[in-house]
């Protein structure tokens, strides 16, 4: 029996192109991410409809509130991160975010209609996503070095692609039932759900690496309670990765909003609007799931972080080419599908790997800014942009030229920061 445990091992990892001795973290931090984005993508088509519900008009207005919400949060975030050891970081974050998940539960279900209630959602749908989804790459960055990252990180972020996978089918099947109200509950389930499997990869971390163990981790992170936001301006390297990320989130801006446009005018029945997010989701989680698996990692491997952080901008410029000769929502559809499987597949396993050598005051609060306010903020002014241009009245196709170019920057600066990230880990090889 353990020599036939023993070759399956091998074979497994083989096929994954990882050691056998990472499979079980790999599977830890693949079934972390499930459950964050299982939980997270049963509620996303409930807050797609509420945005439209509050007026496809009113979506530069929700971005906006959107990053006032968050740079509300994050003095919040910076005072618990001084006080909390890293270790248990990640269970005060994730409890105060499951609180706020009953209590949403609760206004849905005395005000399922109303529109400020929509509003209200949408806006802390897309804060909670963020924010979560930072600090638990964080952790993976606090537990996984570069060499090890290149091999696991797109494996673990493909038990992100698989939550969203099941998140939509979760989701439609139980939605008739627990109503909106009740799959809140069910997500902050799914979200309390990930605490044991980090405990287990702190374990692993202390185990692979005695000579550091977890005293690193057992006090809190030095450094004010802004200070993820003054380091942003003492480094290049992290300046760049905001840059990046501003290019990023005005590409999805831009596809976003016209996806909503489009979708507003060809489908009026609010069940079809879901049935449509639900099928882009997963398509895109699809995609996405099989590069994870069997691509990303032995991309990253072969041609190093800055492969992964420049193909998909690359791609993206073409897309918005064409999107410019035809400006129908089968084109923009499938801008938005490659757009947001290259981030799930190639970006954004690239981008968490830039983080993997920097000390952990930017691992969690410089990285939270990133990630949450630095992200909003490009989504905020990016949406005014959008809805700039759209009152010159040149419809989707000056916006398509303008993100190709906005891609085409967003490419030489990934292509920059992957070049360095190599540069970096084959000097501590």
């Amino acid at each position: 029996m353990t020599a036939v445990l023993a070759s399956w091992r091998a074979r497994a990892a083989r096929a994954l192109g990882i050691r056998e001795e990472e499979l079980a973290p790999a599977a830890c931090g693949f079934a972390f991410f499930f459950f964050l984005f299982c939980g997270y993508f049963m509620l996303r088509p409930i807050r797609e409809t509420m945005g439209i519900q509050a007026g496809v008009n009113q979506l530069q207005w929700l971005f906006t509130a959107t990053f006032l919400a968050t740079l509300a949060v994050v003095p919040l975030f910076g005072w618990i991160s001084a006080r909390v050891a890293r270790t248990t970081l990640v269970t005060w974050v994730y409890a105060i975010f499951a609180l706020t998940m009953v209590g949403f539960a609760i206004l849905l279900y005395l005000q399922p209609g109303s529109v400020w209630t929509a509003r209200t959602f949408y806006v802390w749908l897309s804060v909670f996503n963020l924010f979560v989804v930072s600090i638990a790459w964080s952790l993976m960055a606090d537990v996984f070095h570069m060499e090890s990252a290149k091999r696991l990180f797109a494996l673990i972020a493909a038990g992100a692609s698989a939550g969203g996978l099941c998140g939509p089918l979760l989701g439609a099947l139980l939605a008739s039932i627990l109503q909106p109200a009740g799959l809140l509950l069910l997500s902050a389930l799914l979200l309390t759900a990930t605490l044991p499997l980090k405990q287990w990869l702190l374990r692993w971390r202390a185990a692979s690496r005695p000579e550091i163990g977890l005293d690193d981790m057992q006090r809190p992170i030095e450094g004010t309670i802004l200070a993820g936001l003054s380091r942003i301006f003492q480094s290049r390297y992290l300046l760049g990765i905001s840059l990046l990320v501003v290019l990023l989130a005005t590409l999805n801006t831009f596809l976003y909003m016209e996806q909503a446009r489009l979708v507003a005018d060809a489908f009026p029945d609010t069940a079809q609007r879901i049935r449509v997010f639900s099928a882009l989701d997963f398509t895109v989680q699809t995609l996405a799931l099989l590069s994870q698996i069997f691509i990303t990692g032995r991309v990253a491997a072969r041609l190093g972080v800055r492969f992964l952080l420049t193909a998909v901008p690359l791609a993206v410029a073409i897309a918005f080419l064409a999107l410019a000769a035809y400006p129908v929502f089968g084109v923009l559809a499938a801008a938005m599908i490659l757009r947001r499987a290259g981030e799930y597949a190639l970006i954004r396993p690239g981008r968490e790997m830039l983080f993997t050598a920097v000390s952990p005051e930017d691992k969690y609060k410089t990285k939270n800014v990133i990630d949450t306010v630095v992200y909003r903020g490009g989504d905020a002014a990016s949406g005014w942009v959008k809805a700039g241009v759209d009152m010159l009245g040149y419809g989707a196709s000056l916006i398509a030229l303008l993100g190709a170019a906005i891609a085409l920057g967003a490419a030489a600066i990934g292509f920059g920061l992957g070049k360095k990230a190599d540069r970096r880990n084959a000097d501590t090889d």
